[in-house]
Formats: C-alpha cells, sequence, structure tokens
C-alpha cells in the first residue's frame, strides 16, 4: 500500500487559510502564520551597516507559538507550499517561512493567485514555483532602508524638537505635502466676483436658466464684473429687456467607463462615494478577497483576466441585453503606472453573475457596500458607452448701454449606457424647442455673489491620488501612510474628514526641509521607489544601493547633530501659576503650545495659552456666559474653550470619533475617550449622560452574525463579539508590515 502524501500549505491569515481548506480536501493541511514570523527587532536598530547592513531578524513573541506548530507540522510533511500573497511582501513572509522552518529547499514550493477560487487555487497547486529572491531583496531593501531613516532621525528629533517625535521615509513626504497645502490655505485671500444669472420663459410658459457670458461679442473673464455696483449696474441696464435667440447648436457626447478599480482609485471612490477612510477601505477589503469574492486588493494593473471579460459580457447580454454591452467587444484598460509592479490585475468579483443582492445577509453591511462598489465599477468597464444630448443655446440682449451675451446649456441622458450599472452625478437639464429669432422674456434676472475658494485640504482620496501622482509609495502602503501620521499626532481630522496638520507638524517638516531635503523631497522619495522596482526586477542590487544612500545620509545627520540648536525652548512669561504661585513658562508638546507650571514635578497645572495665534473660533456658543467657543490646544491634545478664558472657564472636550453610531441608542456616534485614573482609551456613545454604552475595545463597525451585537478588536489579532456571552471571533486583517 502507497504512503499517503502529507503536504503543508501556509498562508498569511485564517480565513485565507479556511477558504482555501475548503477547496484542497484530503492530504492538504492548510495552516496561517498569521503574518509575518520574523522582523527587525524593537527597541534597537537591527541592522550592520558596517557589514553590508545585515540584518538581525528576530521571532516576535506572538508568533513563537505558531513558529514551533508551523516546525511540527512541517516536519511531518512530504511537500510544503507557501500561499502568500502574490507581492514582494508575500513574498518576503515565504521567504521567512523558509529560513525559520530550515526544510529541504526541493521541499518547499510557493504558489500564487490573484483570486481564491477552486479554480484558481487547484491551478497554482499544480504550477509551483521557487522564491522569487529578487522580490525578496527589494522588501528587504525598503525595511532596512526605512529602519535606517526611522533609527537615525527619530532621536534626532527628540534631542532638537521633543521627546517621541518619529521620522520615516514615506510618512514625513506624506505630512510635508499637507503642510504645504495647510499655508496655502492660510495666505489665501478670497477674491469676490459676480455672475449675472438668469430665468428665461416661453411663451408657452416653459422656462429655462441662463448666464450672462459677455458683451458686445467679447466673452467676459472670471473677475469682469467685480462688484455689486457693477452687478447692479448691468441689472439696470437691462431692465424691462427680453432676449432673442441667435442659435441653437445641438450634439451628442459620449461618455467612456472607468477603469476597474487599483488599489489608489479604490480608495479614493469609496472615501468619496461611502465615506470610508483608506484604512477601513483595506480592512474590509482584505476581508473580501480572503473569503473569496473578490480579487487581490493591492494592485496597480487595470488588466482583467479573460475568464472575467467573457463571464461579464455574457451576464451582461443575459440580463441587461446586449446594447449594454461594450460594442468594440471586450474592453481593454492600460494603467497609467510607470512601474506597476505588485499584482497582475485589478481589483474584481471573482464572479461576475455575483450581484451584491446575492450576498445580503451573508457579509456585514460595509463589507457589502465596498463589494457593491468594486462589482459595479468592474461590471461597468465592460459596458457600453453612455450618450449624452447636449444643446447649447446663445441669446442675447439689448441694454442701454450695449448687447449683453447670454447662453444657456441642456443635456439629457440619451442612452444610460454604463450608468445604468455605475451611476454617476450627471445631472440632467431639459430645454425647451428652441428655434433662432425667437424671442422670449426675463422671468427673473439676478446677480448672484461669489468669492474664490482656497485649495481643499486633503481628503485620504485626494491624498491618496497626491501619492500615487508623484510616485511615492505603492498600493500596500497609501492606507498605512495614512493612519501612521494620524496616529503619531503629525495630523487629525478636522470637518468633513479632511486632513489639517497639527503645529508639530509644521515645526518638524521645516526642519528635516531645511536640514534633510532629499528625505522630504518627492521627487527623491519617487526615484527610491524607482530603486526598489529595479531591485525587483533583477536590474539592481539592494546592498549597493542601500549604501548609496547610507554613506550621505549618516555624513549629514552626524554634522546636523552637532548643528542644529535645540527648538521650542521653555520661554518664560508674566502667567503666575493660581494654584502654587509660581511663574509659569511655555512649553511646546506634541499637540502644541500649553502653559506649565515651574514647580513641576511638585505643581503639575497646566493650561492654554491665553490668546493663541492657534485659536480658531467655532460655531458654538458657550453654555455658561453666551460668548463664542474657540479651540485651543493643551498638554494633551486640541479642546474647544470659551473666548471669555480665564473670566470664563467653560472648556468643552473635542470627540474622537469613529464613524460607528452606537448600537444601543442609534441615536448618537462611539468616541474614543481615557479614564480619568490610568489614561486607558474606552469608546462609548457621545450622548453620555443620556446613553450610557461604553465598551473597552475599539468597535469595528460591524455586527456579530451570531447575536447581531457590535464587534470589537480582540487579542492576537482576532475581532470578537462585544458581548461578553458570545464566543464569536474571527481573524482581523493581517495588516502589511512596510514601515511609513
Amino acid at each position: 500500500m502507497s504512503k499517503t502524501s502529507n503536504k503543508l500549505v501556509i498562508v498569511e491569515s485564517p480565513t485565507k487559510a479556511k477558504t482555501i481548506g475548503a477547496f484542497l480536501g484530503k492530504g492538504f493541511t492548510v495552516k496561517s502564520s498569521f503574518g509575518h514570523v520574523r522582523d527587525l527587532p524593537k527597541g534597537k536598530m537591527g541592522v550592520d551597516t558596517e557589514h553590508d547592513f545585515a540584518p538581525s531578524y528576530v521571532i516576535p513573541t506572538k508568533a513563537r507559538k505558531t513558529v514551533t506548530e508551523l516546525k511540527k507540522l512541517a516536519a511531518k510533511s512530504d511537500e510544503i507550499y507557501f500561499a502568500t500573497d502574490e507581492d514582494r511582501e508575500g513574498e518576503a513572509i515565504s521567504w521567512h517561512l523558509a529560513e525559520v522552518l530550515g526544510e529541504d529547499p526541493e521541499k518547499l514550493k510557493r504558489i500564487t493567485f490573484h483570486e481564491i477560487t477552486e479554480e484558481a487555487i487547484k491551478h497554482a497547486i499544480e504550477n509551483p514555483r521557487k522564491l522569487d529572491l529578487r522580490l525578496v531583496d527589494a522588501q528587504q531593501a525598503r525595511r532596512i532602508l526605512d529602519r535606517l531613516v526611522g533609527y537615525e532621525l527619530s532621536p534626532l528629533l527628540w534631542k532638537k524638537v521633543l521627546r517621541g517625535l518619529s521620522a520615516g521615509r514615506v510618512q514625513s513626504v506624506a505630512v510635508r505635502l499637507i503642510v504645504e497645502r495647510e499655508r496655502e490655505v492660510l495666505a489665501f485671500k478670497p477674491q469676490e466676483y459676480w455672475t449675472v444669472e438668469s430665468l428665461f420663459e416661453k411663451t408657452n410658459a416653459a422656462t429655462f436658466p441662463g448666464k450672462l457670458i459677455g458683451k458686445d461679442g467679447k466673452a467676459y473673464d472670471k473677475f469682469a464684473i467685480s462688484s455689486k455696483d457693477a452687478s447692479d449696474a448691468i441689472l439696470k441696464a437691462l431692465k424691462g429687456a427680453n432676449a432673442t435667440v441667435n442659435s441653437v447648436e445641438k450634439k451628442q457626447a459620449r461618455r467612456s467607463p472607468n477603469a476597474p478599480f487599483t488599489t489608489s482609485t479604490l480608495q479614493q471612490e469609496a472615501n468619496r462615494r461611502l465615506n470610508f477612510s483608506a484604512k477601513q477601505t483595506m480592512m474590509l477589503a482584505q476581508h473580501l478577497y480572503e473569503r473569496g469574492f473578490i480579487t487581490y486588493m493591492r494592485t496597480d494593473s487595470v488588466n482583467l483576466a479573460e475568464k472575467f471579460l467573457t463571464e461579464s459580457r455574457a451576464w451582461l447580454i443575459k440580463e441587461l441585453g446586449e446594447k449594454y454591452a461594450a460594442t468594440e467587444g471586450s474592453r481593454r484598460f492600460k494603467g497609467k503606472q510607470k512601474n506597476a509592479q505588485e499584482a497582475h490585475e485589478a481589483i474584481r468579483p471573482t464572479d461576475a453573475a455575483t450581484k451584491p443582492e446575492a450576498l445580503e445577509g451573508k457579509i456585514e453591511p460595509d463589507h457589502l457596500r465596498l463589494y457593491d462598489l468594486i462589482w459595479r465599477r468592474a461590471i461597468a468597464s465592460q459596458m457600453s458607452e453612455a450618450v449624452l444630448d447636449q444643446t447649447s443655446v446663445a441669446l442675447t440682449t439689448k441694454g442701454n448701454d450695449g448687447v449683453y451675451d447670454f447662453r444657456a446649456n441642456g443635456m439629457i441622458v440619451g442612452f444610460d449606457g454604463y450608468y445604468k450599472i455605475y451611476p454617476t452625478d450627471t445631472k440632467e437639464t431639459i430645454l425647451p424647442d428652441l428655434a433662432p429669432e425667437e424671442v422670449v422674456k426675463f422671468q427673473k434676472l439676478e446677480g448672484v455673489q461669489h468669492f474664490t475658494e482656497p485649495p481643499a485640504r486633503f481628503s485620504d482620496a485626494s491624498l491618496v491620488k497626491a501619492l500615487e501622482e508623484y510616485g511615492i509609495g505603492r498600493p500596500s502602503t497609501y492606507a498605512p501612510t495614512i493612519a501612521t501620521i494620524i496616529d503619531r499626532n503629525y495630523v487629525e481630522r478636522i470637518e468633513n474628514r479632511r486632513l489639517k496638520p497639527t503645529e508639530i507638524a509644521f515645526t518638524v517638516n521645516d526642519l528635516l526641509v531645511k536640514h534633510f531635503p532629499d528625505i522630504v523631497d518627492f521627487n527623491f522619495t519617487a526615484k527610491m521607489e524607482e530603486g526598489f522596482d529595479e531591485i525587483a526586477e533583477g536590474k539592481k542590487e539592494w546592498v549597493p544601493f542601500l549604501r548609496d544612500f547610507w554613506t550621505p545620509f549618516k555624513k549629514n545627520l552626524d554634522e546636523k547633530m552637532v548643528e542644529i540648536v535645540k527648538l521650542n525652548e521653555d520661554k518664560p512669561t508674566d502667567a503666575v501659576c493660581e494654584k502654587c504661585g509660581k511663574p509659569m513658562v511655555e512649553k511646546t508638546g506634541r499637540f502644541g503650545k500649553f502653559l506649565a507650571c515651574t514647580g513641576f514635578p511638585e505643581c503639575k497645572n497646566t493650561k492654554p495659552v491665553p490668546g493663541s495665534a492657534e485659536d480658531m473660533k467655532t460655531d458654538e456658543k458657550c453654555p455658561t456666559c453666551g460668548a463664542d467657543m474657540v479651540v485651543k490646544r493643551g498638554r494633551f491634545g486640541p479642546f474647544i474653550s470659551c473666548s471669555r478664558y480665564p473670566d470664563c472657564k467653560t472648556i468643552l472636550k473635542i470627540e474622537k470619533k469613529t464613524g460607528v453610531a452606537c448600537p444601543e441608542c442609534g441615536k448618537g456616534e462611539l468616541v474614543e475617550r481615557r479614564s480619568i485614573k490610568t489614561r486607558r482609551a474606552f469608546y462609548s456613545c457621545n450622548r453620555y449622560p443620556d446613553c450610557k454604552f461604553a465598551v473597552w475595545s475599539k468597535p469595528t463597525g460591524e455586527k456579530c452574525p451570531t447575536c447581531g451585537a457590535l464587534l470589537v478588536m480582540g487579542k492576537d489579532s482576532t475581532v470578537v463579539c462585544s458581548k461578553k456571552d458570545c464566543s464569536f471571533k474571527k481573524d482581523a486583517p493581517v495588516a502589511p508590515l512596510e514601515t511609513v
């Protein structure tokens, strides 16, 4: 009797292991490594810069039990398949596993796939390959370079600016983008301009809107009507006049669907349409991928598999009719990214026929919303164009000082095409039938005041787009970068979830721009990314690449450690501590400037700097005295204070929102708070004391499929039910190790 073959398949995630295990059956054991099993040590560099940047990898404490189990299983297995993600991160995880297991290389096999379906998994098992050490070198080079920057620059910031600060190769560039945009906002001076807008009425009482565009055949520029007086003069000149139709022009415009999603476009569209943060989007997408609903979600490719192209076209013809399928056959897209290198297919559903409605009740609401977006975008990419019927009407009216030119534009959707699946915000404007020489009346004519707007602060979507355009980072780093700069208090979310730099961000950014220009230079950072790509392609060796960076960087760092004078020294003030009578000094903390008693540590009194230029007016009124409330910054961050301080000492906390609705009252939102004694974070309803719901762990926003209670983050990378007597548990998405 022949011996049964034992085959071990190792993946990163328990969910992924469960999905793949269901396809493989007997003879296969599928286990999760729970992400990386080795990493550089915490608390020290872990890189020998004197000996070709040799890394000192360690097995983290939380991974030791997993490694022990995998070693036992590997020893009993005839073949070991590494089924980690198909990108540099996944390749590196497989390499670390191979190093830890110490098995015969002939026994180790690497398999990759873009989707977790039975067909894809079995095809991968039948077509294994060796580990690609070029990809491993590229990921290792990135990891080591980021460690060098972070562990060398951060101590300088501690010594010269403030303890607890950090710097990073990608995070510092992202902060620079946000700081520079904020300075544009602060420097902006609004400029007034006016438009003259009309509502025309045809003889049969049909009305349509129009706009003044020029005079005597000369077009107005944006600021031609610069004041109310100028607008009123035009209204006076046109009083009692009618308008005559000069010409009516009709044409068709065609709108083609967008390409299916890449990582960055998914994050942008999910932020715009669903109000998801980049981090939230990637967490949900990871779950959908691991459960087999979508293809791999870290990609900068817009390619679609031939199988999906065929399936989606067949579905469109069957469900909507042949006119809704792209007339030229399957539509293929060409990516804009110069060095697309992550996965080799766009993000799409694994089955074109699995409509979002089919998953209702099977996956959580937010997962369903994201799946719906991905499914619609992918299907729409293979649909026919939308046809818009556009009409442009030129009108003139004689005033007492010349002939004024108006224009009315109409648009209707002649054929919805891909709009049927992927609706846009296109608005129809219907014009009545008009003919040249026809006279229409002014039902309404008014001047409308406008002011130019400052550049918009970055949102998650616009920051991801900017990072991608500059070539900074890669699909796996966008979301972690944004999360990092928020967690480290360089950036805060304000109204409409926009990103605003904190006071310390300006200080750190200016220091880095002045003394370490390469580190925060957009082109230099993009060039480093190109270097990693060339290592992955085998065009460069990783050790010389790191040496070319390290030698001048280290020399400059040593010089600056001596040259730079400590910033933010304590400043004497006239303020006196009301608790002990000692003088107070102005200090700078991670959250900005504040006053502190010189009697510290005996007296720990702190308070905001009176009249600080950082005070930002809010729409709220003081509940005590009715004065305006302003945003101030103290030792522990921003808060809302009465503008009459110290005469009125009313203060309110600024809520750190989670975006999760309170499951108990359904009216409030769960916000992060800290306990008075231990400063431990907890999450409670912002309608307290009317609603007293609270949990210690961070809520995910999902509901427990077992009992319907709120799901929260648990220990050891899990998601658990907040209800104590419910045993539901699942794994949380495995975050990439990329440092930013």
